[in-house]
């Protein structure tokens, strides 16, 4: 089997855990199922699913559970639809094109889609926070603790709010700058899921070795985004390009070139494989996952 048909048989369970997850309520009345019928049109149908992935295939290597690792996956993903939810609306990046189709707020409206946002976030830490993802409350408040940091002020909403400044700055961000916005907006998430298996193995050694794998892996997954907003089309990626161009915005390649950011993805990945290098074989389908984010089309 090869990697893109890995990731995808991964996708496929757990689109199935999402939809068992984000069913409405029997006794739903009012405006609760239009509610329902927007977070699920926000996180199901669509997506890579690389950060559910990173966390089924963690808990693989950990030896925990299937089910763990796939509710642990589902929870990075609710987390990562409310994120685009919101950065897609108009007092963010005003985007009208999500995955191939309307963003949340243009299907329904901007209320629906902040209150739809809203809802995933706080289902993202109930599924962690459920006995039905471990038995031991200690492991899933470590597990809802690690999700916090990386989706609050230390990380994804954070980097969100340096994001915003810099549009409006007196001087451009230096590459310093760029790697640590997005290490907090982009990475901090897929940190989280890469550490997932480990957490629910509570091994801590294991998650840090994991921690640092991820924190190379996001930071080329965002250089390659960077790559296909100057080099990529947008029926191939199923948004809108040269956001950042257009905004005047500094990128690792307006400040690296097309080259330079090319070079300085793979060293990434050298460097997220190196920290996985003691899982041997186990580590296969992550490194395999390094390589896949710098060669992407969308």
């Amino acid at each position: 089997m090869d990697f893109t048909t890995h990731l995808g048989a991964t996708a496929a369970e757990l689109e199935t855990t999402l939809e068992a997850l984000i069913r409405q309520p029997a006794a739903a009345t009012m405006g609760e199922p239009r509610l329902w019928d927007a977070m699920r049109y926000a996180t199901l149908g669509g997506g890579k699913r690389l950060r559910g992935f990173l966390a089924a295939e963690g808990a693989t290597i950990m030896g925990v559970s299937r089910q763990a690792g796939l509710r642990a996956g589902a929870a990075a993903e609710c987390l990562h639809a409310y994120s685009l939810v919101h950065d897609d609306l108009p007092a963010m990046d005003d985007d009208d094109l999500r995955r191939g189709k309307p963003t949340t707020h243009k299907a329904f409206d901007e209320a629906i889609a902040i209150l739809a946002g809203d809802a995933l976030q706080t289902l993202a830490f109930e599924i962690c926070a459920d006995p039905a993802t471990h038995s031991s409350g200690n492991v899933r408040a470590n597990l809802c603790h690690a999700l916090a940091v990386a989706a609050g002020g230390p990380g994804m909403v954070g980097g969100q709010m340096i994001d915003i400044a810099a549009e409006t700055a007196d001087q451009a961000l230096t590459i310093e700058q760029i790697t640590r916005l997005q290490a907090m907006k982009t990475g901090a998430l897929i940190k989280f899921a890469a550490e997932a298996g480990a957490i629910l193995a509570d091994d801590r050694a294991a998650q840090d070795a994991l921690g640092t794998y991820a924190t190379h892996l996001g930071l080329a997954f965002q250089i390659r985004d960077d790559l296909l907003d100057v080099e990529g089309d947008e029926a191939s990626a199923g948004k809108r390009l040269q956001k950042d161009a257009n905004a005047g915005k500094a990128t690792f390649v307006s400040l690296l070139g097309v080259s330079g950011a090319r070079k300085a993805a793979s060293e990434e990945v050298d460097a997220a494989i190196a920290a996985i290098r003691d899982f041997g074989s186990q580590g296969k389908w992550l490194q395999e996952a390094a390589e896949f984010a710098i060669h992407r089309k969308n």
